[in-house]
């Protein structure tokens, strides 16, 4: 059995363990906060693209009227035989399940395509980390002169990283992915795309989801192919994180906002446009594209910190509830030490008369 002193320095070394496992929670409430601001302040943006597109819809040609085909390249579906696969993880671990639920969505969404060639973008370390590990790493570039790049080597591939950006997001980190997959389906080396990511409404209102975003199809409308919702427990272990940082459970009341949003995409006007509505409608389907990609990465930066706050909320809890338990192995030993001691002053004491 530890004596005295060894069971004080384990107690010590728990308590300091303690301490850093607090100051990362409040440091991952802090850092919440300013995601879901800087969440909330892209919203008004993305909503405002989505439905000036609303509108050119019902005043732009979408179809060639020679040809009857879709004007647009991106609007075109095509037989899903290249598929491109975007994860969403964080750069750092310390955030419970977080990162493991995002890499099991994406495997399942990699065996649901069974049969087909997929390519692999990540966004985090730990999804780099993960991909390399497994697959063979086939950095996708434009080739010579627009030439198509090489024929591929393996089935699955990762073909591009963005690693070290999450701390600090910016729109053209966003524009730039999109890009590069926008050229990609219009040249035909993928016939869709799809975001794996943390869906991020609230600190109990969040959902791990599987989401097309090529090719596009009804605008304003999200086409998820796998959702996942917190749990009951996982949402109760969020509520009591977020209450002992300060941090709201509830998601903004943006209702009067979306409505005066979506009110533009509904007015029976006929709005005078500069271009004519089909130039901007293909100029706008990118910046849409965009959008989406720029959301996912903020949303999923806010569920990151989120888990974060709640597994170090538990590590504490863990601590003091192990400091618990020391104390009183300790006051044990120290009282097992003493009533020893007693008996020997008795027995000697006995023994002399």
């Amino acid at each position: 059995m530890a004596g005295v002193l060894d069971i004080r320095r384990r107690i010590r070394s728990v308590r300091n363990t303690r301490q850093i496992t607090k100051a990362m929670k409040m440091v991952s409430a802090a850092r919440l906060r300013r995601a879901q601001e800087r969440a909330l302040a892209a919203r008004p943006y993305g909503q405002m693209i989505t439905n000036v597109l609303k509108s050119l819809v019902s005043r732009a040609e979408i179809f060639d009227p020679v040809t009857g085909e879709l004007a647009h390249p991106l609007l075109v579906r095509r037989e899903e035989n290249n598929v491109l696969l975007i994860v969403v993880t964080g750069d750092r671990g310390l955030a419970g399940p977080f990162n493991t639920n995002i890499l099991k969505a994406a495997a399942r969404f990699i065996q649901s395509k069974a049969g087909k060639r997929i390519d692999i973008e990540t966004v985090g370390r730990k999804g780099r980390d993960y991909f390399r590990r497994r697959y063979k790493v086939v950095p996708w570039s434009r080739g010579e002169d627009g030439a198509t790049p090489a024929q591929r080597s393996a089935e699955i591939q990762l073909t591009g990283e963005l690693v070290g950006t999450l701390n600090k997001i910016e729109f053209t980190q966003a524009r730039e992915l999109a890009e590069n997959v926008i050229e990609r389906y219009i040249r035909g080396e993928i016939d869709s795309a799809y975001l794996v990511f943390n869906e991020f409404k609230s600190v109990i209102a969040q959902r791990l989801i599987v989401e097309q975003i090529l090719p596009i199809g009804h605008i304003g409308e999200r086409e998820i192919r796998q959702a996942e919702e917190l749990s009951p427990e996982v949402r109760r272990q969020h509520a009591e994180a977020a209450a002992t940082a300060g941090v709201g459970v509830r998601a903004a009341d943006t209702r009067e906002v979306d409505a005066r949003a979506a009110a533009f995409a509904t007015k029976e006007v006929d709005y005078i446009y500069e271009q004519p509505p089909a130039e901007i409608f293909r100029d706008l389907l990118p910046k849409y594209v965009g959008v989406q990609i720029y959301r996912a990465l903020l949303e999923s930066v806010a569920a990151e910190h989120a888990a974060r706050m709640t597994a170090m909320d538990a590590a504490t809890n863990n601590a003091s509830d192990m400091i618990d338990s020391l104390t009183l192995a300790m006051n044990r030993v120290r009282q097992a030490k003493i009533t020893k001691e007693i008996i020997e002053i008795v027995s000697g004491a006995t023994a002399a008369q």
